[in-house]
């Protein structure tokens, strides 16, 4: 048991009460959540745009239908099923081949039950300086759970066409421009009385100290809830914080006495088809799951074009590569393949229409071909900043 894993669960549970009170009050004080809505220009209004951009953070409520919501679950769990035991075996607990050894990278992470993986540690670049408090397991406990899962677009067939989504595109538009481009997704698992911590952190690594830093040059994280989110098992955020820039997280967190429960955030409580939006600049964490309630969040993030071209890669499986016109297109046509795909399913649906590829949208349809050549492996080609 390390120092930090003094608490049980119930006494966990305990310490945050007040705190959680406290946050449901001032999240719902806030006039950063309801239904999405778009103008004649197909954009969101003008007055979600300021709100987004005043806080760093939306609730979009009911964004995904329910119908959606259900077959999105069906293959989570189908996921959760066929996952090896551990990060190296080739079986899953029912004794068959474990889903995943087709990819070059493992769709699975591991950590420990109520642990806090990355704080404390120079992992992703050390943004998650301070590490969450860590109550210990039940006895019976798994040594090891499901923390993340990789490659929604090509781990699952509901994951893909929910990547061409047109309202979530027309928001990433609305933010980054016509031209934006795709950041990554993960799939983050908190699972009732086992989920781990993420500790308190900004994302992004490579434009704090560049001459035309501004608010959100670092882009955003949408992620799309797939149960009903409580205050013990949702994402918290310090409001305005994506303005500030890099703020130093050890000292905030040293001045509140060493408690990880850090003034001023609030919890972004959902239902099953919200959608929240963040800043990657936004300071942002989660406390470990001690709730009985289970937490599965899609989360994928878009970059303006202009914060991408010519940067060199950073928190990516290839952090030395630079990021030209060519590799950016090459990520980016996940995009029109997704749209394909969900226009296929969705026939009455109005279908989005993703700019730099509109000359081209024939040669980028959801194919055999296509999904080889940009679908397979295309999170090792993800748009890291």
């Amino acid at each position: 048991m390390t120092e930090n894993q003094t608490l049980s669960i119930k006494e966990h549970a305990k310490s945050l009460d007040d705190y959680v009170a406290k946050g449901e009050v001032r999240a719902l004080a806030l006039d950063n959540r309801g239904p999405a809505r778009f103008g004649p220009n197909g954009m969101l209004t003008t007055e979600i745009l300021e709100a987004f951009n005043k806080h760093g953070f939306y609730v979009f409520e009911g964004l995904v239908d329910d119908k959606e919501i259900q077959t999105l679950r069906a293959q989570i769990q189908d996921l959760f099923d066929r996952a090896p035991v551990d990060k190296t075996a080739y079986l899953d607990a029912q004794g068959r081949p474990a889903f995943g050894k087709a990819f070059k990278r493992n769709p699975y992470s591991f950590a420990r039950p109520l642990s806090d993986p990355w704080g404390g540690t120079e992992l992703l670049g050390g943004r998650h300086p301070t590490k969450m408090a860590e109550p210990k397991p039940v006895d019976d406990a798994p040594e090891k759970t499901i923390f993340l899962m990789h490659g929604m677009c090509q781990i699952m067939e509901a994951g893909l066409r929910l990547y061409g989504h047109k309202d979530l595109l027309s928001i990433a538009a609305s933010i980054n421009g016509a031209d934006f481009v795709p950041y990554n997704d993960a799939i983050f698992v908190k699972q009732p009385g086992l989920g781990g911590a993420v500790s308190w952190h900004q994302d992004g690594v490579t434009h704090w100290h560049a001459s035309n830093w501004d608010a959100g040059i670092h882009g955003f994280n949408f992620q799309v809830q797939l149960y009903d989110c409580t205050p013990r098992n949702c994402l918290w955020v310090v409001p305005g914080t994506h303005k500030q820039g890099k703020i130093d997280i050890k000292q905030m967190v040293s001045e509140n006495g060493g408690s990880d429960q850090l003034p001023g955030a609030v919890p972004l409580m959902c239902k099953a088809g919200d959608v929240t939006i963040v800043n990657r600049q936004a300071l942002h964490g989660s406390f470990a799951n001690t709730s009985p309630d289970l937490r599965v969040s899609l989360t994928f993030g878009f970059h303006r074009r202009a914060s991408v071209l010519g940067q060199t890669g950073a928190l990516s499986q290839t952090d030395n590569e630079t990021y030209d016109e060519q590799r950016i297109f090459d990520r980016s046509a996940v995009i029109p393949i997704a749209i394909d795909a969900r226009a296929n399913f969705y026939k009455d649906e109005a279908r989005f229409e993703y700019e730099p590829f509109v000359n081209v949208r024939d040669k980028f349809k959801d194919t055999e071909t296509n999904r080889v050549k940009y679908l397979l492996d295309y999170n090792l080609r993800d748009l890291s900043i």
